[in-house]
């Protein structure tokens, strides 16, 4: 039976989005059906379905885009206790740091008793100017690779079962 990986993200200027795409890509590569989900889309329904996930946030004032804390809020309990041991990875496009968003990412995880299977991948675009926040972003292949790299495993790992 194909194992479902669940991307949940959302993406003001493009860097997050294209971040998921690269994992979404690549997992579906290895054999995993993808399920990628924009984080006012994605359902408790969604969530219980997965057999795997990754979160990938914006850093916005150095915490989780208030649209991946709605994913959350909407979702947190009607998950909670069902889906304890599944794999999961957190990805963050910066503009400075992404710690603090991971942390609150990875709090939220482990409350779910969710696997980490991954180390958070941080991607920084240096932006610090109101304009180049603003601004459309494109993400270097170096990192897209980084990004890869992470969807390949995660795909490989549910395709074999290993997670």
């Amino acid at each position: 039976m194909t194992k479902t990986l669940l991307i949940v993200f959302h993406s003001m200027t493009g860097g997050t989005r294209q971040m998921a795409d690269a994992v979404a890509a690549a997992a579906a590569g290895q054999g995993a059906a993808v399920r990628l989900l924009r984080a006012a889309d994605a359902k408790a329904e969604d969530v219980l379905a997965a057999d795997g996930y990754v979160f990938a946030t914006p850093e916005n004032l150095a915490a989780i885009s208030g649209l991946m804390k709605d994913f959350f809020d909407r979702t947190y309990y009607a998950a909670l206790g069902r889906i304890e041991g599944r794999p999961c990875a957190l990805m963050v496009c910066a503009g400075s740091d992404g710690t603090n968003a991971v942390r609150q990412m990875a709090r939220i995880a482990t409350g779910w008793r969710l696997r980490h299977v991954a180390e958070p991948l941080i991607v920084c675009t240096h932006a610090q100017t109101p304009e180049a926040i603003l601004a459309p972003k494109t993400i270097p292949p170096e990192d897209l690779a980084r990004c890869e790299e992470l969807g390949a495993a995660l795909g490989a790992g549910l395709a074999m079962g290993i997670f």
